[in-house]
């Protein structure tokens, strides 16, 4: 391994753990009502833990509903209780084959609850970004003891990865300030 590829490896890391944050902000709910909020919801498929949008159709009805259309008849009444029995707090209503599922406008104090689970779940991503410094702070030192490189390019690749950290600490400080703003416009 050299000083790039331990440069490479780290930010590729730090972009995955952006990754993830972005992929858990969409998750979090606001008022307005989007299908990424139904992507960790399973449904009993034949016996196997499916996703929702792997046995139906989702759509937006309108900007406080979405529309849930199973392309089998018979998964109507499994996917309402799944979706009832999630931790989402939705009431989901079936007219014919077509499931509605309105997502009730935020109180003030839900809203402040929810950002401090986004502010939480931006704390998470910093600790993964620095562990992942650490990591790569470790790997420099042990290509310098091995005398894989000299200590300048250690030292300048620590510094590197140090901007890099850096970079990415910002990149989730402006994510988690975009998700609050969003969760507080009423």
């Amino acid at each position: 391994m050299t000083v790039v590829d331990v440069k490479k490896t780290a930010e590729q890391k730090m972009h995955k753990s952006i990754d993830t944050l972005k992929a858990d902000l969409a998750k979090v709910r606001t008022g307005r009502a989007h299908v990424g909020i139904l992507d960790h919801v399973h449904v009993d498929y034949y016996g196997t833990p499916t996703q929702i949008s792997q046995v139906a159709n989702l759509t937006l009805l309108d900007a406080r509903t979405i529309g849930v259309q199973p392309w089998e008849k018979k998964m109507v009444g499994v996917i309402e209780k799944a979706i009832r029995e999630s931790d989402l707090g939705l009431n989901p209503s079936t007219q014919g084959d077509l499931i509605r599922v309105p997502t009730p406008p935020l109180t003030e104090e839900r809203r402040k609850e929810i950002v401090k689970v986004v502010k939480g779940e931006g704390e998470d991503a910093k600790v993964a970004i620095r562990n992942i410094r650490r990591d790569a702070n470790e790997a420099l030192k042990k290509l310098l003891k091995d005398k894989a490189c000299s200590e300048d390019d250690e030292r300048r690749a620590q510094d590197d990865v140090q901007k890099l950290t850096d970079k990415f600490v910002a990149e989730v400080d402006k994510l988690i300030t975009e998700k609050e703003k969003e969760l507080l416009t009423v």
